[in-house]
């Protein structure tokens, strides 16, 4: 998992995580267990997209986007590089 800090360089949010599930049972799993979790503290839902295939799910919970892929889909797509600015890991180190 890794958090990109985005306060200042997007107005999307403030910071965007990123990790992994070895399969999309485990990235189903994990967006369900986090949203219920950011309810519990925010009391409002998070907005979720592509929950129902789990390939990667978008967590919209406001100041903070989190994505949760599949290990293939990740490196497909490989946002670390695309949103780090500079200081991220390389994609993989989950």
């Amino acid at each position: 998992m890794i958090s990109i800090p985005l306060a200042g360089k997007s107005s999307i949010a403030d910071h965007m995580v990123i990790a992994s599930g070895r399969s999309t049972r485990q990235v189903a799993s994990m967006a369900s267990k986090l949203a219920e979790k950011i309810k519990a503290e925010t009391g409002r839902s998070p907005r979720i997209e592509g929950l129902p295939t789990a390939d990667w799910v978008l967590i919209d919970a406001g100041d903070v986007i989190v994505h949760l892929f599949r290990p293939e889909v990740r490196s497909f797509y490989n946002l670390e590089r695309m949103w780090s600015f500079g200081d991220a890991p390389p994609a993989g180190n989950a």
